[in-house]
């Protein structure tokens, strides 16, 4: 009798990831979330919650989007989101975006040659807002990595008003082998650092015209040494007076801005 060989662990890790990928799903809520979901032929729409008024405007969006929604009372409103969130009558259940490979979207995505990465920015506002201003100074991806990185949450959508619709929110098994990749496809990497000799303007004019990869840490522990050390520069965002510090989402903001008006 033949006896079987028992897979790796790595391999049965791997095999149950995928099985949970295909499980997962999200509930997008708030009336600009749900209906850029709605409007997105791209985003696979599963149940659409509503109540009379939120159906009432998301009218167009409902009947492009080509799901029935239920209609419930606002009494009623059960979805499966945090108590306390602001969904304005208006829930989606989804299955997360698939944006294809990093190398394709890096190399001829829409948008400029420009990446933003998040090393361990966990926090699902930050992202969200993150995803936002990527969207406004027209960058092609954000880049974090798959485990200690927020995932597509309602709250990530909500603050990403949108952008997550438009936005590649692309997440890797290992940011810094995504870096390294990067680097090989002619991108030159700045890793924002507050103690960092280098002000930002003079990191952005060094990259001369190769495109550029902005590398951003989680506040407080900023980034990574392994992080640190994969990118080609360290930069910090110069400032005055006494208090010199801004949240990871206003510290992208103001780097997409110097990046992209180079």
């Amino acid at each position: 009798m033949k006896t079987g060989t028992k897979k790796p662990d790595w391999v049965i890790e791997k095999e149950r990831g995928k099985r949970d990928e295909a499980r997962e799903t999200v509930w997008l809520f708030g009336i600009h979330a749900v209906r850029d979901a709605l409007l997105n032929p791209d985003r696979q729409k599963l149940r659409l919650v509503l109540t009379k008024n939120a159906a009432d405007r998301l009218g167009d969006a409902v009947a492009e989007g080509g799901l029935e929604p239920e209609i419930v009372e606002p009494r009623n409103f059960h979805v499966p989101i945090d108590e306390g969130s602001v969904h304005q009558g208006a829930a989606l259940e989804v299955k997360p975006l698939n944006w294809g490979k990093l190398e394709d979207v890096a190399i001829s995505g829409r948008g400029g040659p420009l990446v933003v990465l998040l090393d361990r920015v966990t926090d699902p506002h930050n992202v969200g807002a993150v995803l936002r201003s990527a969207e406004v100074f027209g960058a092609r991806a954000v880049i974090a990595p798959r485990h200690h990185s927020a995932p597509e949450t309602g709250a990530l959508a909500k603050t990403a008003s949108g952008a997550l619709e438009r936005q590649p929110y692309l997440r890797v098994t290992n940011l810094s082998e995504a870096m390294e990749t990067l680097r090989d496809m002619g991108y030159f990497l700045i890793g924002l650092d507050g103690a960092a000799p280098v002000a930002l303007a003079e990191a952005v004019a060094s990259a001369g015209t190769r495109p550029i990869g902005l590398v951003m840490g989680a506040e407080g522990p900023g980034l990574r040494e392994k992080t640190r050390e994969t990118c080609d520069i360290l930069a910090r965002i110069p400032f005055t007076g006494e208090f010199g510090s801004l949240n990871v989402s206003n510290a992208t903001a103001v780097a997409l801005y110097a990046a992209s008006s180079r």
